[in-house]
């Protein structure tokens, strides 16, 4: 086989965590120096400029986000059907360039600018303040743990006693089974 009909194949047959991979979009120049990326995945809300194709040039929102088309939907790019209304037309993302981020997603407005996507830490002198009123907090609680470890030892010492006969009766059986 050659290797685009290989490389067509693998795309066609790609399950869909690597098809949602495939869903990213070159960003604009503007972008790529604030952020220092090339491209980001495509997500509603994104403004997008179609570079290749028979919508050339036409500038829009993304609507949709399809995995199974593999493909995007823009605002204002539809096709009319024979029976009346109309569609929209799915367009591949590599041939649209975001010109405008949706950044509502804080998790994704972390992954752009390089952090990670877990919460930010506070500041070191806003922790030496919250960090007093937790351990006056937690040396409560540690005492109720204490009595409760009192009431739990009786509890097991009940249970501990038929386990140790049921291995006693295991150990004896093994034991008759050896000789």
């Amino acid at each position: 086989m050659k290797p685009t009909s290989m490389r067509n194949k693998t795309m066609y047959l790609a399950p869909m965590h690597l098809v949602n991979k495939q869903l990213a979009a070159p960003l604009s120049d503007e972008l790529q120096q604030k952020y220092r990326k090339s491209s980001a995945r495509v997500v509603e809300g994104d403004s997008v400029k179609v570079l290749r194709g028979e919508f050339k040039g036409i500038e829009g929102k993304v609507t949709n986000v399809s995995t199974e088309r593999k493909g995007i939907a823009i605002e204002g790019i539809k096709r009319e059907k024979l029976k009346g209304g109309n569609v929209d037309i799915y367009i591949h993302p590599s041939n649209v360039m975001i010109t405008a981020l949706n950044l509502e997603d804080k998790w994704r407005q972390s992954r752009l600018e390089g952090q990670k996507p877990s919460a930010a830490k506070p500041k070191a002198e806003e922790q030496k303040e919250t960090a007093k009123p937790k351990e006056q907090q937690k040396e409560q609680p540690v005492e109720k743990k204490e009595e409760k470890k009192e009431d739990k030892p009786k509890q097991k010492e009940t249970k501990a006693a038929p386990k140790t006969d049921k291995t006693d009766k295991k150990s004896q059986k093994t034991k008759k089974s050896d000789k």
